[in-house]
């Protein structure tokens, strides 16, 4: 299996909440919760360690907070690189209501101290020979430039590692001009990436073919219900989702990264790469979390989850946003 190295800027500590539709002003009794840590690389790590790599988590972690992230390193058999910085981690509320409706409650966290930047590049110079990819994903903290984000692309890319991005608003446009190896937008994401709604398959193509133009060799864009679009020098696909009952969104897109990544690495075909991915993110709506490959259900989504070439028939639809 492969070695990983992902990289989360802004890590938090994440309560999931499933609810019955909310009743604004009143008392709500929950359902399930969990409180975890989380943020994007570190999502990605859990799903990819899960998958029998060997993952390296690296990126900046509050010092206040940090051991709840440090027993799930241990517990999750990844290798902790985070460089410590002063302050706290963010405290987020995920409140996921029957239906499939997902509020996001962001807390503020850590602001990035002056030198921290140059501290996590010396830490990657170490790290970075001995992974075979990278995952940088997440927003920004505060004081963190996406000139920053941008600077950590370019390194991870000099050292000859192909590097998967996914982030959002201004990290996004740095990053994509850093020329990172592969991206990982919503369809959300990459409106705002383009300044304008991206609203059927048409637009998204276009607007993906512009991306890959300027030197990104894989764009993957994930389209909830729509499936997914994944454009790759192989050419371009787009799996459809099987029937599922949605539980919360949370973790989904970080669940399909590690399911791409994990074929593209393993040699495997372009069509089995993305239905695999495709199934293991299906897999994560269903409960709070990231996806379970071990789960029962699981080989059942995978025969159900479709794949084919774009453009083909009935794909040019509207997308459901």
């Amino acid at each position: 299996m492969a070695r990983i190295l992902t990289i989360t800027l802004n890590p938090a500590l994440d309560l999931s909440v499933e609810t019955a539709p909310l009743a604004l002003g009143e008392v709500n009794r929950t359902g399930h919760t969990l409180m975890e840590p989380a943020g994007k690389g570190i999502n990605v790590a859990r799903v990819l360690a899960r998958l029998g790599h060997s993952v390296t988590v690296a990126g900046l972690l509050g010092d206040a907070n940090a051991a709840p992230f440090e027993r799930l390193f241990e517990a999750e058999g990844l290798q902790d690189s985070f460089v410590r910085v002063p302050g706290q981690n963010r405290n987020n509320i995920k409140i996921a209501e029957a239906g499939g409706r997902v509020t996001d409650l962001n807390g503020p966290g850590f602001r990035v101290p002056d030198d921290a930047v140059q501290r996590l590049q010396l830490r990657l110079k170490s790290l970075l020979p001995e992974c075979d990819a990278v995952v940088i994903g997440g927003s920004l903290p505060d004081g963190f430039p996406p000139s920053g984000l941008a600077n950590l692309v370019e390194q991870a890319s000099q050292a000859d590692k192909p590097v998967w991005l996914d982030t959002s608003g201004a990290g996004l446009k740095a990053g994509i001009k850093a020329g990172p190896y592969a991206i990982k937008p919503n369809t959300d994401e990459l409106s705002d990436w383009a300044g304008t709604p991206l609203k059927d398959l048409a637009s998204v193509a276009a607007t993906v073919d512009g991306i890959r133009a300027g030197g990104v060799s894989h764009v993957v864009v994930s389209m909830g219900a729509d499936g997914v679009f994944w454009s790759s020098p192989a050419g371009i696909l787009r799996s459809r989702v099987p029937p599922v009952s949605l539980v919360s969104t949370v973790c989904a897109g970080d669940t399909l990264l590690a399911g791409m990544l994990h074929g593209v690495l393993g040699g495997q075909s372009e069509d089995t790469v993305l239905a695999f991915a495709t199934a293991l993110s299906a897999e994560c709506v269903q409960h709070i979390g990231v996806g379970d490959p071990e789960a029962p259900d699981f080989p059942s989504l995978l025969q159900q989850t479709r794949v084919q070439p774009w453009p083909g028939q009935n794909n040019t639809g509207e997308i459901r946003l």
